[in-house]
C-alpha cells in the first residue's frame, strides 16, 4: 500500500519512523509546506530503514499523493503552541478546533484532489471534530479519526500496572471523544475473562485515579518532552498495517455515526477500505449517557467554531 503523510512536525516525524518500522506501506510519500522539512526527514529515515522491512520513502507535493490508499493528516496546531496543556479546562483538545480547521480547510482539498480514492486518517487535535471538517470539505472521501485508539491503550497499561500483568492480558475500550469526554467502559473491562472490578481492590477509588492518568497522559508527556507523539506515531502504524492487510480487525477508531450526528470512536471492524461496521458495545446506562454527552461536546465546538451541520 501506499502511504501519504502530511505534516512532518513530532507527530509526523513519528507516525513515518513507525510505520517505517512496523512495515506496513511499501511505499511513504511526506508532503509538508516547508519542502526542506519533509526532504529532511525522508533522508534521515532512508538511512536506518536498511534495518526495516523493505520501503520506499520520498519527500512530495500534493500530486505526489496520487494513488496512495491511506494519508495521514498529521498538520496543524499542536497542544502546547495553541494552549490547550490546561489540566482543567474542560475544551480540553478541542481548544485547537478553530485554528487547525481553518488550515484544514486548505490542506484536505489539495489531498483529495490528488487522491480522491484514500482513506483519510485525521492524526491532528482535535480529530474527531476535525474529521467532521474534513468530511465536509471533501464530502466524498473516507475520512476516520485516529480517536481513542492511543486511549484505549493508555487505559489497559494502567489498569495492567495495578493488576500486575501485560497489557495484553487486559481488555478495555475507551470510546466517544479524544479528549477531556471520552468514555471508560469499565463495565466490559476484563483480564482473564472476568471483569477487571471483581479483581482489583478499591475499584471506585482506582477508577478515578486511572480515569485522571489516562486523560492527563498527553499534558504529562508534553511537560516532559514537548510533544505527545510517540504512542500515537506507533497506533497511526497499527492503522496503516491493518488497512494494508485488510486484517479486519476490531478496534476504537473515529468514524462518522448518525447516530449521534458526529465523528467520535467505537469498537470498529477496520481493513483494506475503513471501517467495515461498528459493533456497539453493552454499555450501562451511566456510560450510555456519557457517549451521548461526549457526542454533544463535540456538536456545541464545532457549532461554536462555526462548523455546526
Amino acid at each position: 500500500m501506499k502511504l501519504g503523510i502530511v505534516g512532518a512536525g513530532a507527530v509526523g516525524q513519528a507516525c513515518a519512523l513507525s510505520a517505517v518500522m512496523r512495515g506496513g506501506a511499501a511505499e511513504i510519500v511526506v508532503v509538508d509546506r516547508t519542502a526542506r522539512r519533509a526532504q529532511g526527514l525522508v533522508t534521515d529515515l532512508r538511512y536506518g530503514a536498511v534495518l526495516a522491512p523493505a520501503v520506499q520513502v520520498r519527500a512530495g507535493t500534493y500530486a505526489d499523493l496520487a494513488g496512495a490508499g491511506l494519508v495521514l493528516l498529521t498538520a496543524g496546531v499542536n497542544e502546547k503552541a495553541g494552549g490547550a496543556t490546561d489540566r482543567a479546562d474542560p475544551k480540553g483538545r478541542l481548544k485547537l478546533l478553530a485554528k487547525n480547521a481553518e488550515i484544514f480547510r486548505d490542506i484536505v482539498p489539495q489531498i483529495a484532489s490528488a487522491a480522491p480514492d484514500a482513506t483519510l486518517l485525521i492524526v491532528t487535535d482535535p480529530p474527531d471534530a476535525l474529521a467532521d471538517i474534513a468530511r465536509r470539505t471533501a464530502p466524498g472521501m473516507r475520512v476516520l479519526s485516529a480517536g481513542t485508539f492511543l486511549d484505549s491503550l493508555r487505559f489497559r497499561v494502567h489498569l495492567a500496572h495495578r493488576l500486575d500483568v501485560h497489557p495484553l492480558s487486559v481488555e478495555a475500550l475507551v470510546v466517544g471523544e479524544h479528549g477531556t469526554s471520552s468514555v471508560f467502559l469499565w463495565s466490559a473491562a476484563r483480564v482473564g475473562g472476568r471483569p477487571v472490578a471483581a479483581v482489583l481492590d478499591g475499584t471506585e477509588a482506582v477508577r478515578g485515579a486511572v480515569e485522571k492518568e489516562v486523560r492527563e497522559a498527553n499534558i504529562e508527556i508534553i511537560e516532559g518532552t514537548g510533544a505527545s507523539q510517540l504512542g500515537i506515531g506507533m497506533v497511526c502504524a497499527r492503522i496503516v498495517e491493518i488497512m494494508a492487510r485488510d486484517e479486519r480487525a476490531v478496534v476504537p477508531i473515529g468514524s462518522y455515526a448518525a447516530e449521534f450526528g458526529v465523528t467520535l470512536s467505537l469498537p470498529s471492524v477496520l481493513g483494506r477500505n475503513g471501517v467495515l461496521r461498528v459493533i456497539q458495545p453493552a454499555l450501562t446506562p451511566q456510560e450510555a449517557e456519557g457517549l451521548r454527552a461526549s457526542a454533544r461536546h463535540i456538536r456545541d465546538a464545532l457549532e461554536e467554531a462555526g462548523a455546526g451541520s
